[in-house]
């Protein structure tokens, strides 16, 4: 069992990290559906919150079924981070999360997100001040240093754990990396072999098989794994790194008629929630990997991501099931 302060989940859970414009309310609930342990919300603006701005306060919005649930919010103003806390409290999430690692130009130009890795005695000062603030346990999301010359997380973390944070997940890159090369798990695993860290430390960055979570987990001991760019259009990820944990086998592909209920479910909470406009918008960078290995799905992808008309997104998912439904396909 891994535990974030009273939280209580499985052995090496599953976490669904934030991501802009994804992680929102209908994509969170099949994430927990496919056997996600821990989803959190899209990141949100502490200047956002503070001056109440509708994008942001939409981004509060969590239900019972996701629980637990964790909402993240970033920021390097002090002031406006604790007005932010006492604002996402009402909504009464389980975990406050902390967005240290965000590389994005916008972000990281206030001194937020990533940018904060320049300053890291502020890091643990705006850190210190959130978790006395808060009844809520306080995390981090941060990454392995500003760039190469500067990863210093081994003590960073140490740092973070002492002023009360409760659990780190560590992207495996430095800030000046962005996306590019490959996720580095191994400063993360000695964050984790630090005698004196006791809080869970979990590991993000190109988990994207079912064999590199097993990795994750068996060669670097961490203690669970954040996923992100692997479940967009595949909520099942989860389902299936944890169908190889316990046979050592893989998930057989997902069916074609489970794909498009699921896509169709997706696009139907999405318009309840934000509205057709926005719905059938945002959940366009879903259909390719939705679809994925479909021979011939072109003309099909291309009706779903550049309608403004839900029902033709609709008519395309039925169309997609009498056209493939013999076909074979491989995820």
């Amino acid at each position: 069992m891994v535990k974030i302060d009273t939280i209580e989940l499985p052995d090496f859970p599953l976490l669904l990290a934030p991501m802009e414009d994804v992680s929102d309310p209908p994509f969170r609930a099949l994430c927990k559906e496919q056997g996600a342990d821990l989803v959190y919300t899209e990141f949100i603006s502490s200047e956002g919150l503070i001056r109440d701005a509708a994008k942001s306060t939409m981004k509060l919005d969590i239900y019972e079924k996701e629980r637990p649930v964790g909402i993240q919010i970033f920021g390097a103003n002090l002031d406006s981070m604790l007005q932010s806390v006492d604002i996402v409290e009402k909504s009464k999430p389980d975990i406050i999360d902390i967005n240290f690692g965000c590389p994005v130009k916008k972000v990281v130009s206030k001194g937020a997100g990533a940018g904060i890795l320049k300053d890291i005695d502020l890091m643990v000062s705006l850190t210190r001040e959130m978790v006395k603030r808060t009844h809520l346990p306080i995390t981090v999301k941060t990454r392995l240093g500003w760039d190469h010359d500067s990863i210093k997380i081994v003590e960073v973390a140490e740092r973070l754990q002492d002023v009360g944070c409760k659990a780190i997940s560590i992207h495996g890159r430095t800030r000046a990396q962005m996306y590019k090369g490959e996720a580095d798990w191994k400063p993360i695993a000695q964050v984790k072999n630090n005698p004196r860290m006791h809080i869970p430390v979990f590991g993000n960055g190109d988990v994207d098989s079912p064999e590199k979570a097993a990795l994750m987990r068996d060669q670097f001991g961490l203690d669970g794994a954040m996923i992100g760019r692997a479940t967009i259009g595949n909520p099942w990820f989860f389902k299936q790194v944890k169908h190889f944990f316990n046979t050592g086998e893989h998930l057989a592909p997902i069916s074609l008629e489970e794909r498009v209920v699921a896509a169709r479910r997706h696009l139907e909470m999405a318009i309840d929630w934000k509205g057709e406009k926005l719905g059938v918008f945002e959940t366009r960078r879903h259909y390719t990997n939705y679809f994925k290995g479909i021979p011939g799905f072109k003309p099909y992808r291309m009706k779903m991501v550049t309608s403004d008309d839900a029902k033709d997104v609709f008519d395309a998912f039925n169309e997609v099931l009498d056209v493939f439904a013999n076909h074979r396909f491989e995820v």
